[in-house]
């Protein structure tokens, strides 16, 4: 790679608040991860919001003309505008002269660069987005795949994330032997539709993950699964859903503690504690979703993000790239592919 530290290349035009809030992400990024930023998109309207920060390290800015607009079809816009910021973009990683992207701009448009740009990785038939969702058991994050690239999935496109999710869940949060669950109307093998059914069959045979069952909406934030699959129409319904409960929940706590004397000491005494709730429950801590199955690191963000999420965005693209997620995930299917190939032979024989 020529560089030792993690490059990042970041749409500063993708997003409601770009590119001021993105930038000001990644210039916090840059000083206190260590990584290299490159922002992508136009120079000046970049260099015009960036007066608003300050740091001590220079950003990069890779010129780009134009982005893909929310309304707008991504294959077409893509096509249409070959400079447009994400283009450029996932250019760098294919090139690459940078290592991972992370847009905050039309998700799909980004989901669509990294497949014309970067292409699948060998195995994979449909990429997936991966999101981290805390759980009840502290520092135990379960990740939730796919929500919102497939709406709708076959059997082995949920096989294929529920292996991708078990190596970034082993290899980026820390978890040993991941625990695969599948997301569905009930516990019993029985239960769900057709494509519940026969995806339940094929991730019991899997050797190659732990699947433990079926993993019903009250057990996806228990902290007893560690990886939970199911399509994108369902997933993105879920991550939207959880976003918006973790918006009530702390707004409950803001309106709540303080009321009177004995609410305003009790707040001023929990300070802490209420940091630590809205690192836990904010989604903006989580920075944005691992888009797994293109060959180069993709990160997703949310459209309304703002400096700490992007900030966090960068950190999850610098673990994932630390981590080499998408080497881990290639040498899976090769070594897969290797033991069918010695078990055919032995049928054959």
């Amino acid at each position: 790679m020529g560089s030792t530290r993690a490059r990042i290349a970041i749409d500063a035009m993708g997003g409601d608040h770009a590119p001021g809030e993105i930038v000001a992400g990644a210039l916090r990024a840059q000083e206190e991860l260590g990584v290299e930023v490159f922002l992508v998109g136009d120079p000046d309207r970049i260099n015009a919001s960036s007066h608003h920060a300050t740091a001590s390290l220079p950003l990069e800015i890779i010129p780009a003309e134009g982005t893909i607009e929310m309304d707008e079809e991504p294959l077409t816009a893509l096509r249409r505008k070959p400079r447009a910021s994400i283009n450029v973009a996932m250019d760098l990683v294919r090139k690459k002269q940078a290592d991972a992207v992370v847009s905050a701009g039309h998700s799909g448009a980004a989901m669509a660069a990294g497949l014309l740009r970067l292409g699948r990785l060998r195995g994979i038939d449909r990429p997936a987005i991966g999101a981290v969702f805390p759980t009840m058991i502290a520092g135990k994050p379960v990740i939730i795949l796919d929500v919102g690239a497939n709406v709708d999935c076959r059997p082995k496109f949920l096989e294929q994330f529920a292996v991708m999710g078990s190596v970034y869940s082993q290899y980026v949060l820390g978890i040993s032997e991941p625990k695969v669950g599948l997301l569905n109307i009930g516990e019993e093998s029985s239960k769900g539709n057709d494509l519940a059914l026969r995806t339940h069959q094929i991730l019991q045979k899997n050797s190659r993950i732990a699947f433990v069952g079926n993993a019903e909406g009250r057990d996806i934030l228990s902290g007893n699964f560690d990886v939970i699959v199911c399509d994108g129409f369902v997933g993105n319904v879920l991550l939207k859903f959880a976003e918006a409960v973790g918006e009530v929940a702390l707004q409950i706590l803001r309106q709540e503690l303080p009321q009177g004397l004995h609410g305003k000491l009790g707040t001023s005494l929990l300070k802490a504690n209420l940091r630590r709730i809205k690192q836990r429950m904010d989604h903006a801590e989580h920075g944005g979703g691992l888009l797994l199955g293109v060959a180069g690191v993709c990160i997703i963000s949310h459209g309304s993000s703002q400096a700490p999420s992007i900030f966090n965005a960068i950190r999850l693209a610098r673990e994932a790239v630390d981590n080499r997620v998408l080497d881990r995930i290639q040498a899976n299917y090769v070594e897969s592919e290797q033991e069918s190939a010695v078990g055919n032979q032995q049928a054959d024989g």
